[in-house]
């Protein structure tokens, strides 16, 4: 006869304590922690037998679900042919080949793509390309790199300093010089409940000209921002307020970088968010979904003009010293390939168009559940944001965190913000059975 596993037991058997785990209340965790040990399609299993639909696409990265066999093979092939190779001075087919895959499906003028091992490397490559663009045309003065509050860009140095979320910049010192921030957009007291991009805050983006009038506009180099803050709790850009950002960069000569980390590859409706917005960045950083989180990978796309003007030196002569040991790394490209055969296959770069409207109501229905102060929605993205606890902001959000966990739903949260960023290949049904968790979860919480 089987012997019969007491899961309790062998969680708390696990050796827990060497891995210090990100952005984890580590001792709180490992008292009862939440294993996940398979994934395919829609769902997770946890380790105690149960399936958990997936609400976060991971972490805003496995846009085609979970456990995919082309890539599974594709990696597989890749590994048993060519493992690793080097990318400085030394080249391997895939890498080109993955790149010019990329240029196909992106916005025209981005014809230029450097690779990097995640978002924050993306994030730091085109701040550091942005600062040496202006170098190379003769502009070194342009030092100045600007933000925004509540802003999302990794976990490098560069990353935090351009970011604004201040946990995640608190602990670190003085960060980069040089360094300001524009005003976020986040406005419940005019923008509660909107369906897309909120009426009210175009204006905001002025800010930026009161950032030239302080500094000078000869000493700034870019502004980045992400089109949608996903990370800092879904808030979505005023109408407006893109292009205004655009038009004040053009005034003044500075550079604009969109960070489209999570809303790359679909997640909006479109292939990036520079589609979905009508609005060119000069540059824009991709990850997550580049590989559908398969293989870390990120990558910076370039518009023409910023590649040609590094093209101008001697012919034998290094024209970016800037790189990763990982950069292009084969099998994260084999990875990336598949990644994007999916994405044609099943149309997936633009399935967000054709679920957004069942996506929004469905959500938007939440609107009189317990807790709830606002809801808001662009593509399949979705933040809820609850009323926070008396002297204990986030306590509440963590709290149906758990409890959904336990439900048999996986969501993100943020302060007292819930994300929802499921899979693209979400169906209707599914997107109403997070909705119902998440009302029950909310009726049954303090």
């Amino acid at each position: 006869m089987d012997a019969v596993v007491d899961r309790n037991e062998t969680r708390s058997n696990q050796v827990l304590d060497a891995y210090w785990m990100p952005f984890t209340a580590n001792r709180q965790f490992k008292q009862n922690p939440r294993m996940l040990v398979s994934a395919k399609g829609m769902h997770y299993q946890s380790d105690d037998g149960r399936t958990i639909l997936d609400g976060t696409a991971g972490l805003w990265c496995c846009n085609a679900g979970h456990g995919n066999a082309e890539i599974t093979d594709a990696v597989a092939r890749q590994l048993s042919n060519l493992d690793y190779a080097p990318s400085f001075q030394m080249g391997h087919p895939i890498a080109f080949e993955f790149a010019e895959r990329l240029k196909q499906i992106a916005p025209d003028g981005f014809n230029h793509v450097f690779f990097t091992g995640s978002g924050s490397e993306s994030v730091d490559t085109a701040l550091k390309i942005a600062l040496a663009y202006h170098r190379a045309r003769g502009d070194a003065g342009r030092i100045r790199l600007i933000g925004r509050e509540r802003g999302y860009h990794g976990v490098g140095f560069g990353g935090i300093s351009v970011g604004g979320i201040v946990n995640n910049r608190r602990h670190f010192g003085t960060l980069l010089t040089g360094v300001d921030h524009l005003p976020h957009t986040h406005a419940p007291e005019h923008n509660a409940f909107s369906k897309g991009q909120p009426e009210w805050g175009a204006h905001l983006a002025d800010d930026l000209e009161r950032i030239v009038a302080l500094h000078g506009a000869e000493t700034i180099a870019a502004v980045i921002v992400e089109p949608v803050a996903g990370s800092t709790g879904v808030l979505v850009p005023p109408k407006g307020y893109l292009e205004r950002l655009r038009t004040i960069c053009d005034r003044h000569g500075i550079l604009l970088i969109f960070d489209e980390v999570i809303t790359g590859f679909g997640r909006l409706g479109t292939p990036f968010a520079v589609d979905y917005f009508g609005v060119k960045p000069d540059l824009f950083t991709t990850a997550k979904a580049l590989t559908n989180g398969v293989v870390p990978m990120g990558a910076v796309f370039a518009q023409d003009h910023i590649h040609e003007a590094f093209m101008n030196g001697p012919e034998g002569a290094i024209e970016l010293f800037h790189g990763y040991t990982y950069s292009g790394h084969p099998v994260a490209c084999a990875a990336g390939l598949a990644t994007l055969d999916i994405y044609e296959k099943h149309g997936l770069l633009t399935r967000g168009a054709d679920i957004a409207d069942h996506w929004e109501n469905t959500i938007h229905s939440l609107k009189d559940a317990r807790h709830v102060k606002d809801v808001r929605n662009l593509g399949i993205i979705a933040g809820i944001e609850l009323d926070s606890r008396d002297g204990a902001v986030g306590q509440r959000a963590y709290e149906v965190f758990v409890k959904c966990f336990e439900a048999g739903l996986l969501i993100r949260v943020t302060g007292d913000i819930i994300a929802l960023s499921p899979p693209l290949i979400v169906e209707e049904g599914q997107v109403s059975e997070m909705v119902d968790t998440l009302r029950d979860v909310l009726a049954a919480t303090d």
